[in-house]
């Protein structure tokens, strides 16, 4: 059984920073190319990040030059730090493992059906 739990998230200033984890279990992760997502009210699940089993990073045009993501595979988790914070960056953050469609991730599904609670992040102006 897929579970994905993710922890980290806060209140921070704008121009702050914060460091989300992903610990996911049950999972080939290591194989798999991980990502984040973040979800605002009334609107669609997003991919920001994901990161390859090669470590290959891509980011989102909304994130690009303030958001990091890196990977552990002994501990199965996926980080995402995340800097030069902005009030738009408000949302719930959750993780997945990503499929691409006609060659693009930002296309593509998550891998797994069963998301985690997510953390929320919450940035004031």
């Amino acid at each position: 059984q897929v579970q994905l739990v993710e922890s980290g998230g806060g209140l921070v200033q704008a121009g702050g920073s914060l460091r989300l984890s992903c610990l996911a279990s049950g999972t080939t992760f290591s194989i798999n190319t991980m990502g984040w997502y973040r979800q605002t009210p009334g609107k669609q699940r997003e991919l920001v990040a994901y990161i390859s089993s090669g470590r290959s990073t891509n980011y989102a045009d909304s994130v690009k030059g303030r958001f990091a993501i890196s990977r552990d595979n002994a501990k199965n988790t996926v980080y995402l730090q995340m800097n030069s914070l902005k009030p738009e960056d408000t949302a719930v953050y959750y993780c997945n493992a990503v499929t691409s469609y006609r060659g693009s991730y930002y296309a593509g599904h998550p891998m797994y059906d069963d998301w985690g609670q997510g953390t929320q992040v919450t940035v004031s102006s």
